[in-house]
């Protein structure tokens, strides 16, 4: 049963991270304004993304265990239970239920397009990363009245993926539409303040990520999809989030608080630290990122001891003496902005559509663009990007080098994808998971070395939560036997 829908999320109104204020308590003013819930789910939007996924950046050879913890058999030998990241589910639905009731009460006042906007545009985040990890879930009957709707039926997940697009050209007449936006908009709108020319930018760049996962399902027209996007074209800053992040309890930048340091100045994260694999990838390759994107060991120094995910050894160094994951190019200070889409993945995904000629220009050059962006996003300068570009091909023998352009359209789409791993650890490790199973890069991405994992691969999704059996068991039941070893995402057609 969809027990989020009952469950209210709101932030203080002059500070949007407000101790004071109990977050999870809804006022009578939350009730009938939109205003503080664009507010609030743009926050929990930024903190889900940058903070959940830290299994998939350990299955996708970004990080690793401490050797100051023991393993666990479930993620690391892959054996996806339904009581497994359960929160993806419930955190996601409750979310989207903060947006559904923006758009609702927008729509309910009058006047309020602006609104009614984002919320059409924040409901294809939540629900790409709902559809990714589950396929089929709840959308249309999601958040009906509970009296006549007790157990929600789920949506496939292709008909979701349809439905975002008409989302998206919703949100985007209602924006052209729009003159102007009020005073209260700029306030509250803690990702843009209110600028519908940025909006128009994020719902091009969202469309055209949402393409891309779509781009080897049968009948997509990505031709279709393509002709939408507008003269603004593509996200060109990093899209963040600023509520008024300080040091102080609950009011630290999200990623911060999660990997680096609590708001006293103890450490906040003992548990991950550098994959083996991944710093390899980089040292081989002469990339000096690896130094941006993790923090040496004790936290400084130029030694950086890494992990190989899942190996069971004695005496392995400790969190202490290993490379931490809140490297100084994404853990900068409490008080940062935390970011939603980066203009690295943006550059990534423009090289990829152009790749695979969907939009006009040199796919190479694109390609190097976003390296670049890379580079400087991290804190490093573009001489280090055209120096580490400049590069004799790379003598590792795998697909995986980098330093050659290949000839063919699908070698070309997986070399992009290559570099758009190595650009976006930390900043979306999500994403990382979604390509693996998309396009099918990392090539040599090693297996757990758990020694419970046998047979078993990287999930290709995850199971319905236990409480779905537990409350809506007809419906889970009607979507058959799950099993995350066997059972694909709509679009995962590899």
């Amino acid at each position: 049963m969809l027990l989020t829908a009952m469950v209210w999320s709101v932030t203080g109104c002059k500070k949007f991270l407000d101790v004071n204020e109990n977050p999870n308590n809804p006022t009578e003013e939350s009730l009938k304004d939109p205003n503080l819930l664009l507010s609030s789910s743009l926050t929990r939007i930024a903190a889900q993304t940058a903070t959940s996924y830290a299994s998939t950046a350990r299955w996708m050879g970004y990080w690793s265990r401490s050797g100051s913890y023991g393993p666990n058999p479930d993620e690391e030998a892959y054996r996806i239970t339904t009581t497994f990241e359960a929160g993806e589910w419930t955190t996601w639905l409750d979310i989207m239920f903060d947006v559904y009731k923006m758009e609702q009460k927008a729509v309910e006042k009058g006047g309020q397009e602006f609104y009614i906007g984002t919320a059409k545009v924040l409901k294809t985040i939540g629900y790409m990363y709902l559809v990714d990890q589950y396929n089929n879930v709840p959308y249309s009957k999601a958040f009906q009245d509970i009296r006549t709707n007790l157990f929600p039926a789920y949506d496939k997940g292709q008909d979701i993926y349809n439905d975002l697009f008409v989302q998206l050209d919703e949100a985007l007449a209602i924006f052209q539409g729009l003159d102007e936006v009020s005073e209260e908009n700029e306030k509250f709108d803690i990702l843009f303040g209110g600028d519908l020319d940025l909006w128009e930018e994020f719902i091009n760049t969202q469309r055209l990520k949402l393409s891309l996962r779509l781009a080897n399902v049968p009948g997509f027209n990505a031709n279709a999809q393509m002709s939408k996007v507008t003269a603004k074209r593509f996200l060109k800053e990093t899209a963040s989030v600023q509520p008024g992040y300080v040091q102080d309890q609950n009011q630290q930048n999200p990623y911060w608080n999660t990997f680096k340091s609590l708001y006293d100045g103890s450490n906040a994260d003992n548990f991950n630290r550098a994959n083996n694999y991944i710093l390899s990838k980089f040292r081989d390759n002469g990339d000096p990122r690896f130094m941006r994107v993790f923090s040496p060991n004790g936290g400084s120094g130029t030694n950086y001891t890494g992990f190989n995910y899942g190996e069971v050894i004695s005496n392995a160094p400790t969190a202490g003496n290993s490379a931490n994951v809140a490297g100084p190019g994404l853990a900068k200070s409490a008080s940062q902005a935390q970011w939603i889409f980066s203009s690295v993945e943006s550059k990534f995904l423009q090289a990829e559509a152009k790749a695979r000629g969907w939009i006009t220009g040199d796919a190479h050059e694109a390609l190097e663009d976003a390296v670049i962006e890379s580079f400087v996003w991290l804190g490093l300068t573009e001489g280090d990007a055209t120096e580490y570009l400049g590069q004799p091909e790379s003598e590792v023998e795998d697909y995986d080098q980098l330093f050659e352009w290949p000839a063919s359209q699908a070698d070309q789409i997986r070399f992009i994808g290559m570099h758009k791993y190595l650009a976006l650890i930390g900043i979306n490790n999500f994403e990382a998971w979604v390509d693996y199973r998309r396009i099918g890069v990392p090539t040599d991405l090693p297996l757990s070395m758990h020694p419970a994992r046998v047979n078993n691969i990287i999930p290709l999704r995850l199971h319905y939560p236990q409480n779905e059996y537990n409350f809506n068991p007809t419906v889970v039941a009607a979507e058959g036997t799950i099993d995350p070893q066997s059972s694909k995402i709509f679009w995962d057609v590899n």
